[in-house]
């Protein structure tokens, strides 16, 4: 089974990302069962996966780059599944499978070495602290994915091209206050893994505590300007997005720098 969970969970999230492409193609851009099903198919092989490393690792599998682009997947994944049917964004799946997809195929395909093996021993602080940074990334890469659907319908909008996107997608209100409420989430996910790290008293790299602190200030500075009603939905969405390719290219160094030397 070693390797099949992940290909499988891979294969599903191809499954929906083919679709959304064949509908939009079409020009009938909403969401189907076929999404939806792939998605949950795709989530419940992560889970499968995960729930086999961790048996084998002794510990939550997030001991390597692969590992947390792994977990990262199924935490962008978990929070679609609560959020999006909570605040109306089926379509958001549309835009979500695309991005997991390429996490995935990055895991297994790109240069990010091996998943770790063996047996790992971890404080349950240390391992809180890990897994709530990452579901809490995984509130930010939906944060981006609403930003980007808000981006598109604003373009569409002054544009006045009344496409079948356009119709499709949420209201553009919707999208704002969902993308706003996102990088709430994942703040205070955030806050909370820090806050876990703290209590474990773990030691951290200096440039490695720099670095996740700007992250949680970035985030931070967007939300207060949000709520100050300095930072416009429009530009809130941009800088979720861009906050969060950050966070993507900064993972690599993250992980090497909290891997014992």
């Amino acid at each position: 089974m070693d390797g099949l969970l992940l290909a499988g969970a891979t294969f599903c999230l191809l499954v929906s990302f083919g679709s959304t492409l064949f509908t939009l193609g079409a020009g009938k851009f909403r969401p189907g069962l076929v999404n939806l099903t792939a998605i949950l198919m795709g989530f419940a092989l992560l889970t499968a996966d995960l729930w086999q490393r961790g048996q084998v690792q002794g510990s939550c599998p997030i001991n390597s780059l692969f590992d947390v682009l792994v977990f990262m997947s199924w935490s962008i994944l978990l929070i679609y599944l609560l959020v999006g049917p909570a605040y109306h964004l089926s379509l958001l799946g549309a835009f979500t499978s695309p991005l997991v997809f390429l996490v995935l195929l990055v895991a297994q395909l790109g240069p990010v070495g091996p998943s770790a093996t063996g047996r790992f021993t971890r404080d349950p602080w240390i391992e809180l602290h890990a897994s709530l940074t990452l579901i809490a990334y995984g509130a930010f890469a939906l944060a981006a994915v609403a930003g980007l659907m808000y981006w598109v319908q604003d373009r569409e909008l002054k544009r006045r091209h009344a496409g079948a996107l356009l119709y499709n997608l949420p209201p553009i209100t919707d999208l704002g206050i969902a993308n706003a409420r996102l990088l709430w989430l994942g703040f205070c996910l955030l806050s909370a893994g820090f806050a876990a790290g703290f209590i474990s008293g773990m030691q951290v790299h200096g440039a490695k505590f720099l670095a996740s602190a700007a992250i949680w200030a970035c985030y931070g500075l967007i939300l207060l300007l949000r709520r100050a009603r300095r930072l416009p939905p429009r530009r809130t969405a941009a800088a979720s997005m861009l906050v969060f390719g950050v966070v993507l290219l900064s993972l690599p160094a993250i992980q090497y720098l909290s891997s014992p030397k």
